[in-house]
């Protein structure tokens, strides 16, 4: 008669042995501030605005907003194109790099690699490297520029500008210009090349603190 029971005993001892041996398989927990992006976006082709102006139009393959590195930033890694407008909505520029960082809490744009502007008025711009301080309304590069204008052509390695590319200085620099425009001509075809002699007025923004994360 006990036998039943004695079966009943080993049965249950085995279930709760096998319960408490038994082991739950879980992912661990990604915690906020991990380096996971706010947002990544791909194929973009947005219009951003600014104080409630539309301020400029975005193209880029991929687009990632990433508030966990410091300072926090937008990447655009795979290239970007920016068109800049002005108050009311006219085109004023492009804006065209491989690689772009924006720190939208400093408000400062950092371009790179093969950087490209030009302006409705036929100014253009390249260099290796280039920052847009929206904060300061200025435009400036450490690395070799080039730029070229309806009347003039000048190159080098010092370069700051404000952000609508209508006073600008290059330092350390040479360029060419229309003959006339020295006072050594009639205003010919003819092309002097020299060096520029106009210095700035003021210092060149020092290089940002927060270097790019790689």
């Amino acid at each position: 008669m006990l036998k039943p029971y004695i079966l009943n005993i080993v049965a249950l001892i085995c279930i709760l042995s096998s319960c408490q041996e038994g082991k739950e398989h879980i992912a661990p927990a990604i915690y906020p501030r991990d380096s996971v992006a706010v947002m990544t976006s791909y194929g973009v082709n947005t219009l951003v605005s600014d104080s409630g102006l539309i301020k400029y139009r975005i193209v880029t393959e991929r687009w990632e907003v990433n508030q966990a590195k410091n300072p926090s930033r937008w990447i655009f890694d795979k290239g970007l194109f920016l068109e800049q407008f002005d108050e009311k909505f006219h085109i004023e520029a492009y804006i065209q790099c491989d690689t772009a960082y924006y720190f939208d809490q400093k408000k400062l744009w950092e371009l790179r690699g093969r950087v490209r502007v030009r302006t409705v008025d036929g100014l253009r711009f390249s260099s290796e490297e280039l920052f847009w301080d929206q904060n300061t309304h200025e435009l400036y590069s450490y690395k070799f520029s080039r730029l070229i204008t309806p009347d003039r052509e000048m190159q080098g390695t010092y370069f700051i500008s404000d952000e609508h590319l209508r006073h600008y200085t290059v330092s350390n620099s040479k360029g060419s210009f229309v003959k006339g425009q020295l006072g050594e001509g009639s205003g010919n075809d003819s092309i002097l090349t020299a060096p520029d002699t106009v210095k700035a007025k003021k210092r060149l923004p020092t290089a940002p603190s927060a270097r790019t994360v790689k």
